[in-house]
């Protein structure tokens, strides 16, 4: 069973056969993992046969692809809409990383796969998801750059700093699951104000 962030994904951009086979992806995907995982268990998810599977996408790593870009896509409208805040770089800050790791603990189940499988991805679509990468961490690189600029961060390497920042979020996805006993809301507060004391923010900034 998917959680309810990777439901989400796809409300109404693809058919709802395409969504269904997308949705059975991610939960063999979780499941089973990308290599174990078989055309046939993708489309018996679904409730299809396996030749139906192929009037959507030609393989499985074409869903693989969709998963990813769709995951990534989420994940830097989110990071970019922190950084268009008016709000000083602290606070934009304590909004990514609240926002951040919230999307990976509700959306653990696709959260694991897009990190953990890219390099099952054909070049062309590693390619992609890569560059989708490279703008997430200049949006919170721009972020901490500006912070440091203003003298509210003391970082000795900003890009180090910043990998370190999306490493926290990306890795709750690995260990988050419903039986967590923080609430996504609560774990994201938390974080935030753990990135900032990473970040050497004002103490009186952080809060406790």
């Amino acid at each position: 069973m998917t959680d309810p962030a990777t439901d989400a994904l796809w409300p109404g951009e693809s058919t709802e056969a395409a969504r269904r086979l997308l949705l059975a992806a991610v939960d063999s995907f979780a499941r089973r993992g990308y290599h174990a995982t078989t055309t046939r268990d993708i489309a018996t998810a679904a409730g299809m046969s396996p030749a139906a599977l192929y009037i959507h996408y030609p393989s499985k790593a074409a869903l693989l692809a969709e998963i990813s870009r769709t995951g990534h896509r989420a994940t830097l409208e989110l990071v970019e809409r922190a950084e268009r805040t008016g709000a000083d770089p602290v606070e934009r800050m304590r909004g990514l990383a609240e926002s951040f790791t919230v999307w990976h603990a509700r959306g653990h189940t696709v959260g694991r796969i897009v990190n953990h499988e890219l390099h099952a991805l054909p070049e062309e679509d590693f390619a992609a998801v890569a560059e989708l990468r490279i703008r997430i961490e200049e949006a919170v690189l721009r972020i901490i750059a500006d912070g440091v600029a203003a003298g509210l961060f003391r970082v000795p390497d900003q890009r180090t700093a910043a990998r370190a920042v999306t490493s926290l979020g990306i890795d709750v996805s690995r260990w988050y699951t419903e039986r967590s006993s923080e609430s996504p809301e609560e774990l994201g507060r938390r974080y935030g104000q753990l990135v900032l004391r990473m970040l050497g923010a004002p103490a009186e900034r952080i809060g406790d």
